[in-house]
């Protein structure tokens, strides 16, 4: 009897889902220009470089605040340019404490001239602002709404995509305070929104697979999944990549970064992943397997220091 016959025993619940306290880790990015995208980030973001390695000819940068990476940039000049209609990145999305702390990251992004700003929403459960990076990569800066406003369904979270006016959420939310210690105050990566070929494979990938809870099915072109009840650690959307095949070396995601709490959650992604036949890597800390698409996801434990996330 091996571990794919239908004849097997169900794994206990608790090996087939990502454990509650499941998180996101630091969104790696190739990009071509690093010094560049380096400052945007430090500028625009509010993010402090925090170390940097030199590996072969690529050097690695992290920022982020206090000691908490957000973003790790791979200086890889010479790949083709980040592709709308490639799977990948559609959004790195940093998720902050509180409204002001938003209000305070959002006026700095949206008065730098190196960022596009596309757009902001209320999803009912979180308030969103979104802007395009130098180099063509997503970024959604947002606060999440309390647990207990969030609603359901016939058992389905209740999210939507509704207008909110961002200079009167400025207005409403800014204050001296708040700007002056935005670069001191928390933020950390909430959730990453990819683009893919197709939904039912991603599904089978990022929750089948991986372990995360879906969410929402219901919204067009989209799959929303979490661990632990939370709206979503990881989306998949086709609008702009509907058919897409696996990814070609580029500028862009370089890597999506998820931790979870103990050994033994590595060990049954281990199990999961064994039993579909998905070819992965795993050196005790962290296991890191590539989705259909060719996008390198690592799944780690966490405590991981700054020299750990570099060598990723």
């Amino acid at each position: 009897m091996n571990a794919t016959d239908s004849s097997s025993p169900p794994a206990p619940a608790s090996d087939r889902v990502l454990d509650p306290q499941t998180g996101m880790d630091a969104v790696t990015l190739r990009v071509g220009d690093l010094e560049l995208m380096s400052s945007y980030y430090a500028d625009a973001l509010a993010l402090e470089p925090l170390e940097e390695r030199a590996r072969g000819r690529e050097v690695h940068r992290a920022l982020g605040r206090g000691r908490t990476p957000m973003v790790r940039l791979i200086s890889t000049p010479g790949l083709p340019a980040v592709n709308p209609r490639q799977a990948g990145l559609y959004h790195t999305a940093f998720l902050f404490d509180d409204q002001p702390s938003l209000a305070a990251t959002v006026l700095r992004a949206a008065q730098d001239p190196r960022s596009r700003f596309t757009g902001s929403s209320d999803h009912l459960v979180s308030e969103a602002f979104y802007f395009t990076d130098p180099e063509g990569n997503g970024i959604e800066l947002y606060v999440d709404r309390d647990r207990s406003q969030w609603r359901y369904e016939n058992g389905e979270l209740q999210m939507s995509t509704l207008y909110l006016d961002p200079n009167a959420y400025l207005q409403r939310h800014l204050d001296e305070a708040s700007m002056d210690a935005v670069a001191w105050t928390t933020g950390k990566v909430g959730h990453v929104h990819l683009q893919v070929g197709d939904i039912a494979t991603a599904r089978e990938f990022y929750v089948d697979a991986l372990g995360f809870e879906t969410t929402v099915a219901s919204y067009p072109g989209a799959l929303f999944a979490s661990a632990g009840g939370y709206h979503h650690h990881v989306a998949m959307n086709t609008w702009n990549s509907a058919g897409a095949g696996p990814r070609a070396a580029g500028l862009g995601l370089g890597d999506v970064a998820i931790t979870v709490p103990g050994r033994e959650d590595l060990d049954a992604l281990a199990a999961r992943l064994t039993a579909r036949k998905l070819a992965f890597a795993d050196d005790g800390r962290s296991i890191v397997v590539s989705d259909p698409w060719n996008t390198q996801v690592t799944v780690a434990l966490p405590g991981a220091d700054i020299d750990e996330v570099l060598a990723r």
